[in-house]
């Protein structure tokens, strides 16, 4: 019964959350779009984005960052712990502007690592608290607002999620910050002749967008919880 009614009163704080949703669809929808578009284009040079990759870290004196192409489509990512850059097959195999823009992008994040830029080691550092209390904040919460209507147990949901809200934030200077770097390289490297930078700009944004939306998400996410705890 009361799990009822409280789906009645706090079901409201639901749309808290609709900008954040419409935001997180259209910014899927022009990744999508916008990657598919320049994954038709061809690099005059002709590298792919494992060659481009490569060519950026050794030029940077990171010869002993590994590059390894595997995963789905855009599970691009750079791993500090095992100095290891993955590539999605549509990214390292690729010579297109958005293959090389998003290796690139990559690339950025060893770069940052190596200059020990201080928002990626505080996004690596909270990652652990991060996962851990995006699923545990929820269930604690709920269990003290649904069961035993507990302020310390839902407090403690708040606090635990705030570490994924954190992530969140810190993540969005972190992914500008190695777009902004890929496109210097880009252009410094001649990777991309200066015709072909605007298309991999396009796709680097319309990825940054992806990162806007989550953090949005996030943080209405926890001033829907503090709403709801201070409602009771």
């Amino acid at each position: 019964m009361f799990f009822l009614l409280g789906g009645f009163l706090y079901g409201w704080t639901l749309l808290l959350l609709v900008p954040a949703l419409i935001l997180g669809i259209y910014a899927r929808a022009k990744v999508s779009s916008t990657f598919n578009r320049y994954s038709q284009i061809r690099s005059v040079r002709g590298l792919t984005g494992a060659q481009g990759a490569r060519l950026l870290l050794d030029s940077a004196g990171l010869n002993d960052v590994g590059i390894s192409i595997g995963g789905g489509r855009l599970s691009d990512h750079y791993d500090p712990r095992s100095r290891t850059l993955t590539l999605s097959p549509d990214v390292g195999n690729s010579n297109s502007l958005a293959a090389l823009g998003v290796a690139a992008h990559e690339t950025g994040h060893a770069l940052q690592h190596q200059a020990g830029y201080v928002p990626l080691k505080l996004r690596t550092a909270i990652a652990p608290a991060a996962s851990f209390g995006s699923n545990l904040g929820f269930i604690l919460f709920f269990i003290g607002l649904i069961f035993t209507r507990n302020t310390i147990l839902m407090n403690a949901g708040i606090v635990l999620f705030s570490a994924a809200v954190l992530f969140t934030v810190v993540t969005l200077p972190v992914e500008i910050n190695a777009s902004r770097r890929a496109m210097r390289e880009l252009s410094d490297h001649t990777i991309l002749v200066a015709t072909e930078l605007d298309g991999a700009r396009k796709v680097l944004s319309a990825a940054a967008l992806t990162y806007v939306a989550a953090a949005l998400m996030a943080i209405l996410q926890l001033v829907r919880l503090i709403l709801i705890s201070r409602s009771r």
